[in-house]
């Protein structure tokens, strides 16, 4: 597998050739699993190949050497990633969206970044409310303690949201640029799943933010616009993260979800009962939860990617999407997420006792597959009623939606 990274970059590798690249990498990925979950993050192996492979890079800008490849890359990178193992899916589709976002920032911030290293990790604390910022001279003072910071491990510099407050009253929302140098990583990630992808605290106290290293999203503002795509002309990068966000990491749980399928087929066609010696593929009931838990992750994978181009072809043309459109894909992927967490709960319970063992295959796809379920992007309770509301013409507003 020739993965050499040329001089240039990753710029001439389109679309098909980064899948391939994807697909290769699975049984690497299948192989180090388990070590990744020792280590609490990707094993040097994966992410020495990742990197040759560019897939950290998809969705950067050419020209910095990304591929900048067609928006739906966001979904079907990370999801064909997550069938090898979903810890490397997750970190990718993290690591990678924010080489997106980036170019969102100062053209000086860019430079910052990618000129010392286009290769450079950079993770994310993205909850606004959990940070709080004050406007200084020439930038934003922060301080706060956002969890769930994926890849962390494998970061040096991380994306970090706030409330700009005067007083008491909020007058803006933005993510702050930080250097490794200036925020703490706090070892407390021990957990049910998901193990590889150091999904650690991060924290920092009173850090001066400069403005160039500032960006507002506050979109609700009439005159909201990112300085960066003044450079980076190409629509896709207009498309609203805060709407589709959730569909990038909905891919991871789709792929695992086709990994534990895959598992569970190759299980029953090898299989006989311990009690009786009867043939697991003869049982009909056994039939009926392959069948339906192929149909649910299908639908489920479809679902989110059909969002996906729909986006691309609304900033294609040059259109916006409104709020309804913004809400309907964030209630899609929770709903999609959901199918894909009951297929493989359902596959799970077919290895019966077996399935205790942590050398059973199933086991760790499983508590993959549970530990995801409670990312905030996949809570039905959080994202569907919002859609529901504006269907039955009620108002829903959000800053930063």
């Amino acid at each position: 597998m020739d993965m050499q990274k040329p001089a240039t970059g990753f710029v001439d590798v389109g679309y098909d050739e980064a899948m391939r690249r994807g697909r290769a990498l699975i049984p690497l990925l299948r192989e180090e699993a388990s070590k990744g979950e020792a280590l609490r993050r990707l094993t040097p192996a994966v992410m020495d190949a990742l990197h040759r492979a560019g897939l950290f890079r998809t969705l950067q800008p050419k020209a910095w050497g990304g591929m900048e490849l067609p928006f739906v890359a966001y979904f079907d990178v990370p999801e064909m990633l997550s069938r090898g193992d979903i810890s490397v899916g997750w970190v990718v589709a993290n690591l990678g969206s924010h080489h997106r976002n980036l170019a969102w920032w100062d053209p000086k911030a860019q430079a910052e970044v990618w000129g010392a290293n286009p290769d450079a990790g950079i993770a994310s604390g993205i909850a606004f409310h959990q940070g709080q910022g004050a406007r200084r001279d020439g930038g934003v003072v922060l301080s706060g303690e956002w969890n769930f910071s994926s890849g962390t491990d494998h970061s040096d510099w991380s994306m970090l949201a706030c409330v700009v407050r005067e007083g008491d009253k909020p007058v803006d929302y933005v993510f702050c640029l930080l250097n490794r140098s200036e925020y703490e990583v706090v070892d407390d990630w021990h957990t049910l799943g998901m193990r590889a992808t150091s999904s650690k605290t991060v924290r920092c106290k009173d850090v001066f933010v400069p403005a160039y290293r500032v960006v507002s999203m506050h979109v609700a503002r009439q005159d909201h616009a990112w300085p960066g795509l003044a450079v980076h002309r190409n629509p896709h990068f207009r498309i609203p993260t805060s709407a589709l966000g959730g569909t990038c990491i909905g891919g991871c749980v789709v792929g695992n979800a086709r990994a534990a399928l895959e598992l569970a087929i190759d299980m029953v066609k090898s299989r006989s009962t311990s009690y009786t010696g009867a043939r697991m593929r003869d049982f009909q009931t056994v039939q009926l939860r392959i069948g339906a838990a192929g149909a649910s992750i299908d639908a489920a994978g479809l679902l989110m990617r059909n969002d996906l181009l729909e986006a691309q072809r609304v900033y294609e043309t040059g259109g916006r999407l409104d709020m309804e459109a913004k809400l309907r894909y964030r209630r899609n992927c929770a709903y999609a997420v959901g199918l894909c967490v009951k297929a493989v709960d359902s596959l799970y319970e077919m290895a019966g006792g077996n399935g205790i063992y942590e050398r059973h295959p199933l086991q760790r796809v499983f508590r993959d597959a549970r530990a995801a379920a409670g990312h905030i992007s996949f809570s039905t309770d959080a994202q569907l009623p919002p859609w529901a509301l504006v269907a039955l013409g009620g108002e829903f507003t959000s800053p930063t939606l």
